[in-house]
């Protein structure tokens, strides 16, 4: 009788969470490669006043998005698709923290930019969108802007491994197992 009143699960992640993870993988990887691009560059470089601060503005958004997702997913946790029941046991926990890292990357990196920008002596600032200047909480600081800047670099780094982890995976077991249990690429489609 129990049975008749649980939730089922789905084959697909709900759509708005599906949105959620394909707009976020955008914003990511494509502040990656600004992110690359712009500090390799000449501070005095032309780009560099309109890199910056998209790069700050878009990074807020993924932080934002982030958060949207994670709390998706909680509120949606009964009819989340479970892990198929074909994979091994590692590759399980390895799916598992992998998406858990890259969650909680998606958290950090940005908010490890925003204190970088946000202590930074002779900064400008951090915009988002409309609002010119998001407020500074963090004491303007030299050390605490390279402790803060080597630690954005090193979870972007992070962050990158993981989703290329992630998208190897995925890519794996569309080759191996293409339409058949393990082959979770159509969950997100």
């Amino acid at each position: 009788m129990t049975e008749v009143f649980r939730l089922r699960r789905s084959v697909k992640y709900p759509a708005s969470i599906r949105i959620l993870h394909w707009l976020r993988a955008v914003l990511v990887l494509g502040l990656i490669a600004a992110g690359w691009y712009m500090t390799g560059r000449d501070e005095f470089d032309p780009t560099a006043g309109i890199l910056y601060p998209n790069h700050k503005q878009f990074g807020m958004l993924v932080w934002l998005v982030a958060l949207v997702h994670l709390t998706l997913r909680w509120r949606h946790h009964a009819v989340l698709p479970h892990p198929p029941a074909a994979l091994k046991a590692w590759e399980k926990r390895l799916s598992h923290g992998t998406h858990w890292l890259i969650i909680a990357l998606t958290l950090l990196t940005p908010l490890l930019g925003y204190a970088m920008s946000s202590s930074i002596p002779d900064g400008d600032g951090v915009p988002f969108f409309f609002i010119p200047h998001v407020p500074e909480i963090l004491p303007k600081s030299d050390a605490a802007f390279a402790v803060f800047q080597a630690l954005h670099m090193y979870s972007a780094y992070l962050l990158l491994a993981c989703i290329v982890l992630h998208v190897a995976g995925t890519i794996k077991h569309r080759l191996e197992d293409k339409g058949g249990e393990t082959d979770v690429l159509p969950r997100m489609l």
